[in-house]
């Protein structure tokens, strides 16, 4: 069993710049915004959850705070999702696992984010959801890796670690098309066949 909490980490810092306005507070079908959306789902499945903001995203921010979320503001964000998520792992040092979610990933399905979850509290070191053979979000990570994430600069995210380690992984299959699916542009948020393009992988 993982020692200590799983924390939640959301990375809510980007820009949205190809969506062409701020696609973390675009409503979706329900009218929910769509970073909003994802906060929701995320947190029933941890025990503790952090969002990573950038400066200036006032009204995201209360959004997230008024789901449950604890706020870290990071301007070195801004230089690329390997900052934001090193933010997050430093703000919870004493974790017991991380479970890495992206805000513009408002589909995945709560219990994609519990199987995860549960996998990290069985002591799994990288643990990956995957839908019909294709690796997708969230991504836990083991207390081990706490130093090298919390090292992470540029926009990589943590893809290097992954990539390093591959005997580390576990993998959990899930029938949820969503941990596949990002919001890039507004097309995206059409209904799509779960073929489509997948979302970056990884974190």
């Amino acid at each position: 069993m993982t020692p200590g909490p799983i924390v939640g980490i959301l990375l809510a810092a980007g820009s949205g710049s190809r969506f062409g306005s701020d696609k973390l507070l675009h409503p979706l079908a329900d009218g929910t915004p769509m970073g909003l959306a994802a906060a929701r789902r995320l947190r029933p499945a941890c025990d503790r959850v952090l969002a990573v903001v950038r400066p200036g995203s006032e009204v995201l921010a209360a959004q997230l705070a008024a789901a449950g979320f604890e706020l870290v503001v990071s301007a070195a964000s801004l230089q690329g999702m390997g900052h934001s998520l090193a933010a997050g792992v430093r703000a919870a040092p004493d974790a017991g696992g991380w479970l890495i979610a992206l805000a513009d990933m408002p589909f995945i399905a709560p219990a994609s984010y519990g199987r995860v979850a549960a996998a990290l509290r069985d002591g799994g070191s990288i643990v990956m959801p995957e839908y019909q053979g294709r690796r997708g979000h969230p991504v836990g990570f083991a207390r081990q890796w706490g130093g090298q994430l919390a090292r992470l600069t540029g926009d990589e995210g943590a893809r290097r670690i992954v990539a390093g380690f591959p005997d580390a992984i576990v993998r959990c299959d899930v029938d949820d098309p969503g941990i596949v699916r990002d919001v890039d542009q507004a097309a995206d948020l059409a209904d799509r066949p779960p073929g489509a393009t997948p979302a970056p992988y990884p974190p």
